[in-house]
């Protein structure tokens, strides 16, 4: 029996991340680990995801290792031919941001606070708002801001906003809080690329106001909801979620602090897991790798 020799690969960086698509069937995983191998590469994550539903599958591959990127690139399309779809990913690079803010700016800080922390690896590109209030945060961080009023007629302003997008290059947009509803021109060129936060665990209280309907409702908990942005309405694909205990004690007032916080970290992790290529759209369902 013919032996086999197996070596500890040297690291490399930037290590590089691996996405492939397909329709659910035998054999994937082997095929796209041995391209890696024989291109040299390490296998050091790998998740997978079979959406029995929709017959779908999907996966997540972290490679490091002397790979030989050519050889690797050249199996990858070879795959490709058989339905795979494949991309592959510096997991170094720094997507470009845009932020899309109003007048609340508690999410706007927290983003911008743990991408100068170097938390969330990403370059922010502008902040862009509808009222002037962002203004001090795009100076303490040394950020073009785009100050974009709304005014008789709002579908200029939406015009300016994607004119103004289009000259910015953003690989992911974030409306932080921005509180308008956006044209599906945008939503449509931005698509799995535009993630919301909504200040309520949905499908609950979608829309304005969703803290004063929770209290009249006599909710016990309230909660926050990233997602991906589409043209209806707070309807996108769900990327994360959390909740925070309430009670009959608390006020309108208290849950919008308790719920601030939860808006915080959840819109966070959503922008983190998206910068890192840990989600998957399978129909209005996400995938998340985490």
């Amino acid at each position: 029996m013919e032996e086999r020799s197996i070596s500890t690969p040297p690291l490399t960086t930037p290590p590089l991340i691996v996405t492939v698509r397909s329709t659910d069937a035998v054999g994937i995983v082997a095929a796209v680990t041995a391209a890696v191998a024989r291109a040299g590469g390490n296998i050091v994550d790998l998740a997978q995801h079979s959406d029995e539903a929709q017959r779908a599958f999907g996966c997540r591959i972290e490679v490091t290792g002397l790979l030989e990127r050519n050889v690797l690139d050249e199996a990858l399309v070879e795959l490709e031919a058989t339905g795979l779809q494949c991309r592959t990913f510096d997991a170094s690079a720094r997507p470009k941001l845009a932020l899309l803010c109003s007048r609340q700016l508690h999410c706007a800080s927290d983003l911008l606070a743990r991408i100068d922390l170097g938390e969330l690896s990403c370059e922010v590109v502008a902040i862009v708002s509808d009222h002037l209030d962002a203004a001090v945060l795009a100076r303490r961080y040394e950020l073009p801001f785009h100050h974009l009023p709304v005014e008789a007629d709002r579908s200029d302003q939406e015009q300016a906003l994607g004119a103004c997008l289009d000259g910015l290059g953003p690989d992911l947009v974030v409306p932080a809080r921005y509180m308008r509803i956006l044209p599906a021109t945008l939503t449509e060129r931005y698509e799995q690329a535009m993630i919301n936060v909504h200040h309520s665990f949905l499908p609950a209280f979608i829309g304005a106001n969703p803290y004063r309907r929770a209290h009249e409702r006599g909710v016990k908990m309230v909660g926050a909801t990233a997602h991906y942005v589409t043209a209806e309405l707070d309807a996108g694909p769900i990327i994360t979620q959390d909740v925070t205990p309430v009670t009959h004690a608390h006020d309108v007032a208290d849950l919008v602090r308790l719920g601030a916080d939860i808006e915080r970290k959840v819109l966070a992790r959503a922008v983190r897991l998206h910068l890192e290529h840990r989600i998957m759209v399978f129909g209005n369902k996400t995938c998340v790798f985490d």
